[in-house]
């Protein structure tokens, strides 16, 4: 198991649709976000500075899997609580569970896996092992 980081999120009239629901692309977004801010807490590096030392560009959403439980809409605070359910050789799976209070509003899996640009073909990404030093900063 892995550690947790809380990312906050006030909804604002722009993330809703005409119904005044927030759509569901907002949720993918603020999960990537959350995802982000993840390793930030853990003290892992910002990914400019991962890619400048040691190569890693990023960590790319490979799958993702929602359940919707319940709407947000404007002026609602959001809590986004991620941890790392899973770590395989080259990927992870991050879970974030959005709650409003004490509400759940949805639960997110995600694989995801950190990556390089290889000198031979720096347009591209591929996939590395999980670095154990990140793993252990999470953990």
């Amino acid at each position: 198991m892995s550690k947790t980081a809380v990312y906050q999120v006030e909804v604002t009239f722009g993330d809703c649709d005409p119904t005044g629901l927030v759509m569901a692309h907002n949720f993918s977004r603020w999960m990537d976000a959350a995802s982000h801010n993840f390793f930030i807490q853990c003290g892992v590096p910002a990914f400019r500075e991962l890619e400048r030392t040691r190569g890693i560009a990023g960590h790319p959403l490979l799958g993702i899997h929602t359940k919707y439980f319940q709407p947000a809409t404007d002026g609602d605070h959001l809590d986004i609580h991620t941890n790392i359910i899973e770590w395989r050789e080259k990927v992870f799976i991050h879970k974030h569970v959005v709650m409003r209070g004490g509400e759940v509003l949805c639960e997110s899996t995600e694989t995801r896996a950190f990556v390089i640009r290889p000198l031979e073909s720096p347009d591209r990404i591929k996939a590395i092992p999980v670095p154990e030093d990140i793993k252990a900063l999470c953990s």
